[in-house]
């Protein structure tokens, strides 16, 4: 799991390790899903609890890039379906590359509030409402 995150999110998109290696992969009730094709981890996405807002926390959601192209719709798509059955009836948040925004509003995400920097990547707030 931090091999592909480190191969996506440090060499790729040029993030520090240190901003990557977060220390909330350990956390209380963190999930985590995998994606593997043929033994190879080729996807994997961190759920978060709910916050002090009431809300589940979907991020590092990261695709290989020989599975790019339809394995992360799938991936977000099960991440939903997790935080639904985990934590039944919150909102679920994630914090989108801004060039994403598209891509998670078709999974019922909903922009909220502005654009900001995440380690030099242009981000926004996203917001599925309860189903």
């Amino acid at each position: 799991m931090l091999q592909l995150r480190g191969i996506v999110f440090v060499d790729e998109q040029q993030v520090s390790a240190e901003l990557e290696i977060d220390g909330r992969d350990l956390e209380g009730e963190t999930h985590h899903l995998f994606g593997y094709a043929e033994g190879a981890l080729l996807a994997y996405a961190r759920l978060l609890e709910p916050d002090e807002h009431g809300e589940s926390h979907i991020g590092r959601v990261v695709v290989a890039a020989a599975a790019r192209g339809g394995t992360g719709g799938h991936l977000v798509a099960q991440s939903v379906a997790a935080c639904e059955a985990l934590w039944p009836g919150l909102p679920i948040r994630l914090g989108a590359q801004n060039h994403l925004r598209g891509f998670y509003g078709r999974h019922g995400f909903v922009p909220e509030g502005e654009i900001y920097d995440d380690a030099g990547i242009p981000h926004i707030h996203m917001v599925r409402p309860p189903a």
